[in-house]
């Protein structure tokens, strides 16, 4: 399927092909109605074996990410504790994680889901996405 919204629409629906990944979560009442979002349907990221596809609110635009587009993807984290000192058990880090995106245009983009950005397991089902279409078709 190339056309995203059939591919959000086919993943709220069900069911979807067994490599996709599908993440979703209730949209908080109370927060819905402060951003004026109450109306729209739940968050939505969907991962397939060629691209990334997200939906937040009405308000935004999807982001597409289609893994031929891109040249190379690298891990990212910081780590930081409220106080900027060492970690410990009492004072445990932030850990902020991302994926820097090369496109082959040149372009350079940071992906995080905007929805799931606390859900680590949504980085990682895109590096196993990206390295297995990458090896699919042969780029190293």
């Amino acid at each position: 399927m190339t056309n995203p919204r059939d591919v959000l629409m086919q993943a709220s629906q069900g069911p979807v092909p067994e490599n996709w990944r599908v993440f979703t979560k209730k949209r908080g009442k109370l927060s819905g109605i402060l951003r004026g979002t109450s109306d729209d349907p739940d968050p939505l990221l969907v991962i397939t074996p060629d691209e990334v596809i997200e939906y937040k609110d009405k308000r935004k635009p999807l982001t597409i990410v289609k893994f031929h587009d891109l040249a190379g993807i690298t891990l990212k984290a910081t780590a930081r504790t409220p106080s900027g000192s060492t970690v410990t058990a009492n004072m445990p880090a932030r850990l902020d994680v991302w994926v820097d995106l090369a496109y082959r245009d040149g372009r350079k983009e940071k992906w995080r889901s905007t929805s799931f950005a606390d859900d680590l397991q949504t980085i990682q089902v895109f590096i196993e996405a990206y390295g297995v279409q990458k090896a699919l078709r042969g780029r190293y």
